[in-house]
C-alpha cells in the first residue's frame, strides 16, 4: 500500500497499466482520457486519505487500485453529478461522504481471473473509515458489474426515474448496505 504523493514515483507504470486496461472493451478509452488520468494523478495524490494498492510481478505492475476519502461537499465533476441524481442528497451523505471512494481499479488482461482484483480491493479497503467504502462503474461493463457482485459488493438502487449509465456499489463490509 502506498499513501499520498509517494505514488508519483510509479506514475509512468500506473499510466501504462491504465492504458492497457481501459483502452480495450468495454471502456474503449482514447488517448485523451489516458492523458487526463496522468494529469489528474498528482492532484488525486493530494486528496485526503489518498492511497494506492498494487499487484506487481517481475515485469511490472499487473494491477492497481486508487482511492481517497469522499469529501463532505460532494463533488460535481466527472460522474459525481450522475451519482448525486441517482441517490439524492440524503443517501449521498449517509452512504458516501466520509467513506473511502475507490476511484480506479485496473487489472491487466493477463492478470485477470487470478484473484488480483479481489486482493486489490481487500487491501485498499482494509482501513476504510468505519468499514465504509464505495465505487462506481459503468452499466455497460457487464463483466465488471458481475465481478463486483460476485465479490460481495452491493448495488445501491437508484431513485425511480433517475437511472444513469453508472452503478454505485458499497463494499461488502459497508454497514449501510
Amino acid at each position: 500500500m502506498c499513501y499520498g504523493q509517494a505514488v508519483l514515483d510509479l506514475a509512468d507504470e500506473l499510466v501504462d497499466t491504465y492504458a492497457d486496461v481501459f483502452s480495450g472493451p468495454p471502456w474503449n478509452e482514447g488517448e485523451e482520457t489516458i492523458r487526463q488520468f496522468a494529469a489528474r494523478l498528482p492532484a488525486d495524490a493530494r486528496r485526503r486519505g489518498f492511497r494506492t494498492a498494487f499487484a506487481q510481478c517481475a515485469t511490472g505492475i499487473d494491477g492497481f487500485a486508487t482511492g481517497w476519502i469522499t469529501p463532505a461537499t460532494f463533488p460535481k465533476d466527472r460522474a459525481y453529478a450522475q451519482v448525486a441524481a441517482q441517490l439524492g442528497p440524503a443517501r449521498v451523505r449517509k452512504l458516501l461522504t466520509g467513506a473511502l471512494e475507490i476511484d480506479e481499479l485496473a487489472v491487466r488482461p493477463h492478470a485477470r481471473g487470478r484473484g488480483t482484483g479481489r486482493a486489490l480491493l481487500t487491501e485498499i479497503t482494509a482501513d476504510a473509515p468505519d468499514r465504509r467504502a464505495w465505487l462506481l462503474t459503468s452499466r455497460l461493463a457487464a463483466d465488471t458489474v458481475a465481478t463486483y457482485r460476485r465479490l460481495g459488493w452491493h448495488e445501491v438502487s437508484a431513485r425511480p426515474g433517475t437511472e444513469t449509465g453508472v452503478i454505485v456499489f458499497l463494499s461488502p463490509e459497508h454497514p449501510d448496505h
